[in-house]
Parts: structure tokens; sequence; C-alpha cells
């Protein structure tokens, strides 16, 4: 796949201005900042994911998303937390990973009827692509993107 001059767009958390950042440079492990106000971008970690942006974060993403549906209770969820982070570092400019709380975010848990967690969700435009449900190993989750996102 050719994405020579494709950008991601990440929203600063200190000053909310969206910063178009090339994946090309996202690959090359460049940490970005924001044009506005100069604060580093998180990229390399996994964006929150709400009821409120999931349209703006997910469904207007231009790679696809890997959204780990998770609640600050649940053991297996944190014991899958560490997989995450590493997969947003690894997958940078590639899959976009999210982490979106459970309880605080019913409605999109509803919509795509989270019954059990922690739940990986694989979108591409919004639509699921494959779902992961329970803790699983790494080797597990990085073979499930490789076969759905992987030409």
């Amino acid at each position: 796949m050719d994405d020579l001059g494709a950008v991601q767009l990440i929203r600063c958390v200190k000053c909310s201005a969206v910063n178009r950042v090339p994946i090309e440079k996202i690959r090359q492990r460049l940490e970005p900042v924001c044009g506005r106000c100069k604060t580093p971008l998180p990229v390399l970690e996994p964006v929150t994911i709400t009821d409120a942006n999931f349209f703006e974060e997910v469904e207007q993403a231009t790679l696809p998303v890997l959204i780990d549906i998770w609640a600050p209770w649940c053991g297996p969820c944190r014991m899958v937390t560490p997989i995450v982070e590493q997969l947003a570092r690894e997958w940078a400019g590639r899959v976009r990973v999210g982490k979106l709380n459970l309880d605080e975010n019913p409605v999109t848990a509803s919509r795509f009827r989270v019954q059990s967690i922690p739940t990986l969700l694989l979108l591409k435009g919004g639509r699921e692509i494959d779902r992961i449900v329970g803790a699983q190993p790494k080797s597990e989750i990085v073979g499930r993107i490789e076969r759905a996102v992987v030409p």
C-alpha cells in the first residue's frame, strides 16, 4: 500500500489544535509536536476513545483502528493494557490504537454488542472487521491484526 503523503490527524492534549502529522514521520519514530503550542503529540500511545469522539477518532480515521474496550475493575483488562500500549508504538502509522472505558461509554459498547471484556475491536471506516474477546497473548493479537490489515 502506497501511503506517500498520507497523514494522521492528531489532536493536541494541551490546546486542542488538530495537527496533520505525516504517517511516514510516525513510522520513523519521530516525535511530532503541536504546531500551535509545541506540546509533544501522543502518537505512540493509545488514544482515548469515547462515545462523544467515536465518529472523529474512529469513523473518520484514515487508518484501521484497534480499540481496547476495558474497565478499571477488570483484572484481565489490566493484563492486556501493556500489550495494547506496545501495539500502539509498534503499529504506529499502520494502525491507530485506542482505549474505550466500558463504564464511561455505554453507547459505543452497546452499538458493538460488547458482552465481555476485554474486547478488542478492529475497525476500518467505523465498521468491525475483527473481534478478539478475552485476554489473549500478544502473538495472537498481532496475527489477527496482520490478517485483517496487511494486504
